[in-house]
């Protein structure tokens, strides 16, 4: 036999090959290693799993029948899986699932293990593959998805013993959901679905070395406060952290407390409502000129649950150029990794603040509540002045920001939005109210085409058993959704009430854009001519409402706002199958604000020829001028996109 090579060989059980068996036999019921692995999801409190069967994993699905404990649901390709998998969990808060084969069904969850590692979603994905003896010889359908998955997994195991299998699965949820939660992979060799094994619960965890920090230990939290103290342009920085902490309540308690401006980065959308005056909305590439503004001119830049990611930040070292920094982060690795922080806070979000709140109204009672009115009367003036709007299309066709903002207008306040990924995901972004938490579901950090449709079925079977459903609705962009779209007969078979708006302006929106305003409108490998109308009727491939009611969901179109109002209607009223509208927007439209990639969040670009924040320094010392590359690209954007106006 072939050894395995190193990654292939890693794996957390112990080395002990007696354990369990010289000495102590054991005690529980006999099954099988696959038995095994669907009575640990059980106890473990699983109520759902997705997956694709195949070859390596077949004895583990022969072990589901109807008397299992959990919903298992069949989707249409293992990206779709780990895809639902991502949208159950920021819906619900609890651990995705899923279950799939070896080789290429393995290989298949790479991207939605990446995506789920990017933004923190814990995750546990247990994937089959080839007998011991078979590992390193190339067998079929053989892949060492360990070692492939290994930089962007939280943990990986192989489970080569049917006897390991409930204390490993025991470790990948504990691991998955404490901490920094994440994916994790179990890979379970076909020999330890098939051994006999003795069951029993609970398990014990073998982890030595993983004690995540939840609480801030030391002279941090009074430094912090001080900070507060002294601090006359405060700004809270909100990062997917703290949606994953839940803490809405402390997050808001804070707000209370210090009474200053918050802006949420993409994946904390809805951590507090948008109706409270506090909220600056989005800041970054396609962020508010207040919330942008906000951060540039801060003195005092609270980083909570945030990583500092270049979509926010733009040109790191002009990003917030003379604000002391405070960070909190449950992930160690996060502190000073790009922004140097002045008090560095290791913990949970929740506990943290539940901390440090306290700290706060003591320092306040010592050195006073400062003045933050002069620093309000600046931001609301930014955020006056240039609110987030849009240009109507000169071809009569749909404007595909009112078309978001008329959806959000009209939905049910406990709405869950799923997005996919593109111009239509910063509309969605910008234009819908959020009100409530786990109420926006999208790929943030990978930024994964294709994640949407899976991930709204994910977010609606989690919640469906719910006292009270949300009702879900997912806006995508015609070329992200033909990423997944076979997905429509997961979600018609199921008669899940998804409501789907795609946005269709028969292009990929934001690369165009981005070869509008960088590449001199070269729109090369772009057009999609999926939307294209003539004079003779409606043509383009696919035709998206054809398309649906192929999967026998309801398939609606609209050119105009009457169209659309009515169509939006009829969705919402419909409760036994999804609904795809078919809206034809604008082609050219474009996102704004914007700031160039790499440049200076300075340069923040308004709309065509305005950029509101240029050449407006924060109070601070004379610094000796130097290059600014970035205000130079950001120029160029702005005469690239007034030139195309005209």
């Amino acid at each position: 036999m072939s050894l395995p090579t190193p990654l292939q060989a890693f794996s957390s059980v112990p080395k002990d090959e007696g354990r369990g068996q010289a000495g102590i036999t054991p005690q529980g019921e006999p099954m099988t290693g696959a038995q095994a692995l669907i009575r640990s999801l059980e106890d473990l409190g699983v109520t759902d799993v997705f997956g694709v069967p195949g070859g390596a994993i077949l004895p583990t699905y022969d072990a589901i029948d109807d008397s299992v404990g959990f919903r298992f649901t069949l989707v249409r390709h293992e990206q779709a899986a780990g895809h639902a998998a991502e949208g159950y969990a920021v819906s619900t808060g609890r651990v995705g699932v899923c279950l799939v084969t070896s080789g290429p069904g393995a290989t298949n969850m790479v991207t939605p293990i990446a995506d789920a590692m990017m933004d923190s979603v814990p995750m546990v994905v247990v994937t089959g593959q080839v007998g011991v003896a078979s590992i390193g010889t190339d067998a079929f359908q053989e892949a060492d998805i360990v070692g492939i998955t290994y930089p962007v997994a939280k943990h990986s195991y192989l489970v080569t013993k049917a006897q390991d299998i409930p204390r490993v699965m025991t470790e990948a949820f504990h691991i998955a959901q404490s901490g920094r939660p994440g994916p994790v992979l179990v890979d379970l060799t076909k020999t330890a679905q098939n051994e006999q094994m003795v069951y029993s619960w609970p398990q014990e965890m073998i982890l030595p070395g993983y004690n995540p920090v939840t609480k801030a230990h030391g002279h941090v939290l009074t430094d912090a406060a001080k900070l507060f103290a002294q601090s006359h342009r405060p700004v809270l920085y909100l990062g997917g952290g703290a949606m994953r902490s839940n803490a809405r309540q402390q997050v808001e308690k804070l707000v209370q407390v210090t009474g200053a401006p918050v802006v949420t980065t993409l994946p904390a959308r809805g951590i507090i409502p948008d109706s409270d005056k506090a909220v600056l909305g989005m800041p970054g590439m396609h962020g508010t000129v207040a919330a942008n503004g906000a951060i540039q001119h801060s003195d005092l830049l609270v980083a909570i649950g945030a990583r500092f990611d270049d979509r926010v930040t733009g040109s790191l070292e002009d990003f917030a150029p003379v604000a002391r920094v405070i960070h909190i982060d449950i992930d160690p690795a996060e502190i000073g990794k790009n922004r140097h922080a002045d008090v560095p806070i290791v913990g949970d979000v929740g506990q943290v603040l539940d901390d440090l709140i306290p700290a706060i109204e003591e320092a306040q009672k010592t050195w006073g509540r400062p003045d933050l009115k002069p620093w309000w009367h600046l931001v609301d003036s930014w955020r006056h002045d240039y609110p987030t709007t849009w240009e109507e299309a000169p071809d009569g066709s749909l404007a595909p920001q009112w078309v978001v903002k008329t959806l959000s207008d009209k939905a049910d306040p406990a709405t869950i939005w799923v997005s996919g990924v593109g111009q239509h995901q910063m509309w969605a972004s910008q234009f819908v109210d959020f009100e409530q938490t786990r109420s926006w579901v999208s790929s943030s950090g990978l930024g994964t085409m294709g994640y949407g449709l899976p991930a709204a079925i994910g977010a609606a079977i989690g919640t469906q058993d719910d006292e009270a459903p949300r009702p879900v609705w997912l806006i995508d962009g015609d070329g992200s959704f033909q990423m997944t779209s076979e997905e429509l007969a997961t979600a018609g078979q199921m008669g899940l009430p998804i409501k789907i708006a795609i946005l269709n302006n028969s292009v990929y929106g934001m690369v165009r854009q981005w070869q509008t305003l960088f590449y001199g409108s070269h729109y090369s490998q772009t057009n999609l001519h999926d939307g294209d109308a003539e004079e003779t009727g409606i043509t383009g491939i696919p035709d998206f409402v054809k398309l649906a009611e192929a999967y026998g969901c309801l398939g609606l179109r609209a050119f105009t706002e009457e169209e659309a109002r009515e169509a939006i209607d009829q969705a919402n009223q419909v409760n036994d199958r999804p609904v795809l509208i078919d809206f034809r927007v604008w082609k050219d439209a474009m996102v704004w604000p914007m700031v160039p990639a790499g440049a200076s969040n300075d340069t923040i670009i308004y709309k065509p020829g305005i950029q509101p924040l240029a050449g407006i320094r924060p109070e601070q010392e004379e610094q000796e001028p130097r290059e600014q590359t970035g205000a130079d690209r950001a120029a160029m954007a702005s005469d690239a996109a007034g030139h195309m106006k005209k």
